[in-house]
């Protein structure tokens, strides 16, 4: 479950709302909204990112694949 931060603590005592603010979803999509944030930067600084390319990561900020991200961390990490 992504969208619930998980602990025993959060279990007993964190409202819902608290729950989600510090879930995997919510802190996966805020480092998509940073790095959105530096890409922009990064472009009026001259680096070459197009636009479709800024729109391309604002249109999956919150598309995120925990299921891939734990493949791929277990050939990462022995």
């Amino acid at each position: 479950m992504s969208d619930k931060y998980i602990s025993p603590l959060v279990e007993r005592f964190a409202t819902a709302d608290m729950a989600a603010l510090f879930s995997a979803q919510k802190k996966f999509s805020t480092w998509r909204r940073c790095w959105i944030a530096l890409a922009e930067a990064e472009k009026e600084l001259g680096l070459a990112i197009t636009d479709d390319q800024l729109a391309e990561m604002r249109a999956h900020v919150d598309d995120i694949d925990f299921k891939a991200a734990a493949d791929y961390e277990r050939k990462l990490r022995p």
